[in-house]
């Protein structure tokens, strides 16, 4: 069952805005094109965005406990349609 959306999914920046080597911002971890279009995001498309960034986030830190740098594909090879 799919719990239902009360609240407008806050904007995940923490203000920390610089882009990595691979294109996602260091704070949060969108790419620049999910960044650019959060306002014009469907609940459903920034609730994507946020999987994403979550799974971006545990990727990294799998791989800084095995002291590597982890690849990431480059931004904007996710698949997202705006």
């Amino acid at each position: 069952m799919e719990q239902l959306e009360f609240f407008a999914l806050p904007n995940p920046c923490v203000g920390v805005c610089e882009a990595n080597s691979k294109g996602y911002c260091k704070g949060c971890l969108r790419s620049r094109e999910e960044r650019q279009f959060w306002l014009k995001m469907s609940e459903a498309q920034k609730r994507q965005v946020l999987r994403l960034c979550q799974i971006r986030r545990r990727k990294l830190q799998q791989a800084a406990e095995r002291g590597q740098d982890e690849e990431m594909p480059q931004a904007g090879q996710m698949g997202l349609d705006f």
